[in-house]
């Protein structure tokens, strides 16, 4: 059993501290990492700048391939009653020329229409505050360690391993950790980022947006609408709306302000003005009453920006998240994509430092996560041009694909690209396995719940492939690998599962264990076994 390690305060503590992976940051993505490397047993140190989390009610669009790695945390239920707690679930994402006004477009009718056949698990909503405490508590209750109150002033690494220099924000106390490797998840004004020298490259930014935090009563006008998203758009200011479930407080972002069909550029700076009576105009111009009580409870500045960072690995520094990619919110793809890259990252440290893989599987972090978010910045930006900059059409944004090719569809080191429809992939390699419900001693189970190891899934006529990977097991001492003869060790009840991979009943798949497609073969392998170990050793970058 792991020691359970809790949050550590950083002042009066001078002793070096060793953790085989070091992270920079521990907000959304920083936990998620940690939580990741102690699923697979990997110990880990998250240094982050705050004490505490910011109370701000945050929103967080949780996609449904981010629920299934919540899910595989064992944290779905949990997230779901938080996000219950905040929001109406299954909304929809609308624009209006003002809340109380006319509707101007319907943007998503629901949250989760047409997905039940694509995933377990469903989109939903819930605040930063209250996602992050459920993945620190999950960290932290596996093994992790996260010191609060800290900030970096410096990153050393050699051939041997990294260390990171913290001085305590109180205090002024130094500390010094000591890690093999380093993920820096310390977000767009990376720390990690500026003492490395690594630039982020794009399109820079394109705004200076505001997020005002308020209570009021727009219950008259939301009423008992599912409304998850509302943008705004007219003469005083575009932006969008996201309020709690009572429509008793919320946020207004706030992109531009006056009319940017005249002048876009005179419109571009919403965050000039922050006085009290300006924030408390800009709400009721939203709202379009002018008289509306309202209490303004805090505000934000930021700009809308579309970059990746030049590099996503910098020997033994791997760059996740917002440090690694930033993007317009419009979509909501930011947090969950650096939580895939969390996510990917960490199954490849976990088999390099149980020693199952060398360190050349560590290169395919940034070869396959770098297109992937280019990608997705770029179909970010081009939301934020059509919901809310219309002006910015002159820069030629990418056409906007399905929301579905952004969350579930994305592909690694295809000759397809970078995405297709998850709906027509069909196990194709590169891609994510499909769900599928199938069932196992009576119990239904999606081939979502079967992932985290290498897994060898084959057909009903497939038990050759079940023996070659009980055979290349033994050979790989140790090496986590799963085998099942769906059909056989696996109930298909609607006998979906050789159409829904792309195989024959003699045929097989491999899936990583990230729950990606690595390699598939329709049953005319003359010797499995050395087919097996062939896609493995690929898999494992040898």
């Amino acid at each position: 059993m792991k020691r359970i390690i809790q949050t550590m305060p950083n002042q009066g503590v001078n002793a070096d501290a060793e953790a085989p992976v070091l992270i920079v940051g521990g907000g959304l993505v920083g936990l998620c990492a940690a939580a990741f490397l102690a699923q697979r047993g990997i110990r880990s140190i998250a240094v982050e700048r705050l004490k505490a989390t910011s109370p701000l009610p945050r929103a967080a669009f949780v996609h449904m391939r981010t629920m299934e790695l919540f899910r595989s945390l064992g944290i779905e239920n949990a997230v779901r009653r938080r996000s219950a707690e905040d929001f109406v679930p299954e909304g929809a994402i609308i624009a209006m020329d003002t809340l109380s006004g006319r509707k101007l477009a319907d943007i998503m009718p629901n949250l989760n229409e047409g997905v039940e056949a694509l995933s377990p698990c469903r989109r939903l909503y819930v605040n930063q505050p209250s996602l992050e405490p459920v993945l620190r508590e999950r960290a932290l209750s596996a093994g992790a360690t996260l010191i609060q109150g800290a900030e970096v002033t410096a990153v050393q690494q050699d051939a041997n391993g990294v260390a990171v220099v913290t001085k305590d924000v109180e205090s002024g106390t130094q500390r010094k950790f000591h890690g093999a490797y380093l993920i820096a998840a310390d977000g767009g004004h990376s720390k990690v980022l500026e003492l490395r020298g690594i630039p982020h490259q794009g399109r820079g930014a394109f705004s200076n947006s505001l997020t005002i935090y308020f209570t009021a009563d727009l219950s008259p006008w939301i009423g008992k609408n599912a409304w998850s998203i509302i943008y705004i758009n007219n003469p005083q200011l575009s932006g969008f709306f996201r309020m709690n479930r009572t429509a008793q407080a919320g946020f207004l972002g706030v992109n531009t302000v006056g009319d940017s069909k005249l002048d876009p550029r005179a419109a571009s700076n919403a965050s000039a003005d922050v006085s009290e009576s300006r924030l408390l105009e800009l709400v009721r111009a939203a709202v379009g009453v002018p008289d509306l009580k309202v209490t303004i409870d805090g505000f934000s500045r930021w700009r809308a920006t579309a970059t990746v960072a030049q590099r996503f690995q910098d020997q033994r520094i791997f760059i996740v998240g917002d440090a690694a990619h930033l993007m317009p919110p419009n979509g909501g793809f930011g947090g969950n994509t650096g939580i895939h890259d969390a996510h990917n990252l960490a199954w490849k440290l976990g088999l390099v430092i149980d020693g199952h893989a060398g360190t050349q599987l560590l290169e395919s972090y940034a070869l396959e996560r770098r297109p992937i978010a280019e990608f997705t910045v770029a179909q970010a930006f081009s939301r934020y041009v059509a919901r809310t900059a219309p002006w910015l059409q002159s820069s030629q944004p990418d056409p906007i694909v399905n929301d579905l090719h952004i969350e579930l569809g994305y592909l690694y080191n295809s000759p397809h690209g970078t995405h297709l429809d998850p709906r027509t992939t069909c196990g194709l390699p590169g891609s994510r396995a499909p769900h599928l419900w199938l069932t196992r001693s009576g119990q239904r189970l999606s081939t979502i719940d079967l992932t985290g190891n290498f897994l060898l899934l084959a057909g009903v006529d497939g038990e050759m492939w079940t023996r070659a990977a009980a055979e290349v097991a033994d050979r790989l001492e140790g090496l986590p690998l799963d085998a099942y003869c769906v059909g056989k060790d696996l109930g298909d009840p609607e006998g979906n599962f050789c159409e829904a991979y792309g195989i024959s009943t003699k045929g097989a798949t491999l899936v990583r264990p990230d729950g990606f497609v690595a390699w598939r073969d329709s049953g005319e392998a003359a010797d499995c076994a050395t087919a097996l170990r062939g896609a493995l050793a690929h898999s494992l970058g040898s």
